[in-house]
């Protein structure tokens, strides 16, 4: 699809990226806002500061320039690999504690992004393509789940349930089929739409949320009081962001490769600085760590809307959100199930692009086929079963806890030492022949 669009298609666009992120954007609030105590009031803050900082980030990781921003269509979001880490932090040491740790690991990889930039030689095909497929394959589970309405849902897998889902994962084939353009661009804004009205009619949207929303929200800095920085927390935090730069390194490389871009090390060390800076602005604003959403590359893959403008868009739509709390609530009323017949497609398309990558990739070569083998065995395995590594100390769970980040470390290792071994020079000797010693008695 060109890249010359309206300015109202470019907002459809950009509502059909909100839409695809919304649901994780607003789970992560909720989770960790419960498990700390926070009252419905100061939980409501989170959602919205939340949605305003990845407004922020969205926009300056879009846009391009000598220091920051990777320059492709990448919605960031509220990282999950943060969730359990940031309850830990704020239950031994207190509110305060997460934030400064949270500044602290943004200023972290601000620093250190050019050494980050300089490993992306760590990550040929077969890790790139590897680390893709396992980041779809990952979330398939979590689609499934939403198609059934959600794993905690007491009527998940009802009849209603499967019929928003797979209804609204239909709508968006069909519209893929029989549809060219603008129309099949956003096929997934249009499935959630129509499958949003026939849940009302269904009796299954509940209002409650947007009657009690208000209408202006004012954000302001250290809302939850002056942040303090404790040893623990931080070292335990700069962990969360060197892992959540692993998996936004697939993210960026999989879309390099959509838009047909080669990424350099100063670029992707450009990324890397804007996560930082979204991960700095996240503990100043009392939000939370940020990171590309894998759902929005594979709404970018299926959609064929490569350019930026649709994410810069979504960006503003997210900024605007967060200022009124109103509007931002009416995303709310859109049914689990209905969200998960649109975001199964999409984490499928994710997979689809790791496969794609993979297709450079030498098989004669046995190394190679172990490494996708054991990675995708181990992501999928930590994704499926994940109290595999419950007994590990919290230090080293952070790391494997999850399926992502399990398989996509494993990659990398496994490359450096099946593929990136020191050769040693053999010396060959051909004009001496070894004449063996026999003995003669």
């Amino acid at each position: 699809m060109t890249n010359k669009i309206g300015k109202p298609e470019i907002f459809s666009l950009g509502l059909q990226h909100v839409f695809a992120m919304y649901a994780g954007a607003l789970l992560v609030p909720l989770i960790v806002g419960s498990a700390l105590g926070f009252t419905p009031q100061q939980i409501a803050f989170l959602v919205s500061i939340d949605l305003l900082t990845c407004g922020i980030a969205t926009i300056l990781q879009s846009l391009k320039s000598k220091y920051i921003g990777i320059g492709l269509p990448v919605v960031l979001g509220t990282s999950f690999v943060a969730v359990s880490p940031m309850i830990m932090i704020g239950t031994s040491y207190g509110i305060s504690a997460i934030y400064g740790s949270i500044i602290a690991a943004g200023l972290f990889i601000i620093l250190f992004a050019n050494f980050f930039g300089k490993l992306i030689k760590l990550f040929p095909p077969v890790v790139t393509g590897t680390v893709v497929t396992i980041i779809g394959l990952s979330l398939i589970p979590t689609g499934i789940k939403n198609m059934g309405g959600g794993a905690t849902n007491p009527d998940f897998g009802s009849a209603e349930n499967i019929i928003l889902s797979f209804g609204v994962l239909t709508i968006i084939l069909l519209m893929n089929r029989f549809f060219k353009g603008f129309l099949r661009a956003i096929s997934v804004l249009i499935g959630i739409i129509i499958g949003t009205i026939t849940a009302g009619f269904m009796g299954k949207l509940d209002t409650q949320a947007v009657a009690d929303a208000s209408w202006f929200h004012l954000p302001t800095p250290f809302h939850f009081g002056v942040p303090t920085f404790e040893i623990v927390p931080i070292l335990t935090m700069i962990l969360v962001g060197i892992v959540i730069l692993v998996e936004s390194t697939g993210a960026f490389l999989v879309l390099s490769k959509m838009t047909g871009s080669e990424l350099t090390e100063k670029e992707i060390a450009s990324g890397y600085r804007t996560e930082g800076i979204a991960f700095t602005l996240g503990g100043i604003f009392n939000a939370f760590p940020y990171s590309t959403f894998a759902q929005n590359i594979g709404l970018v893959e299926l959609s064929g809307v490569k350019t930026r403008n649709a994410t810069i868009a979504a960006g503003f739509i997210l900024i605007g959100l967060g200022f009124i709390p109103k509007i931002a609530a009416l995303a709310t009323l859109i049914p689990t199930a209905v969200l998960g017949g649109a975001t199964v497609i999409m984490f499928g398309m994710v997979v689809s692009s790791g496969i794609k990558m993979l297709i450079s990739v030498d098989f004669t070569n046995n190394n190679n086929l172990l490494i996708i083998a054991c990675s995708i065995s181990l992501g999928l395995g930590a994704t499926v079963v994940p109290e595999l590594f419950a007994a590990l100390p919290d230090t080293l769970r952070i790391i494997v806890s999850d399926g992502i980040i399990t398989g996509s470390l494993t990659a990398i290792m496994l490359n450096i030492v099946f593929n990136m071994r020191p050769k040693r020079s053999l010396k060959v000797i051909s004009d001496t022949k070894l004449e063996p010693k026999v003995k003669h008695f």
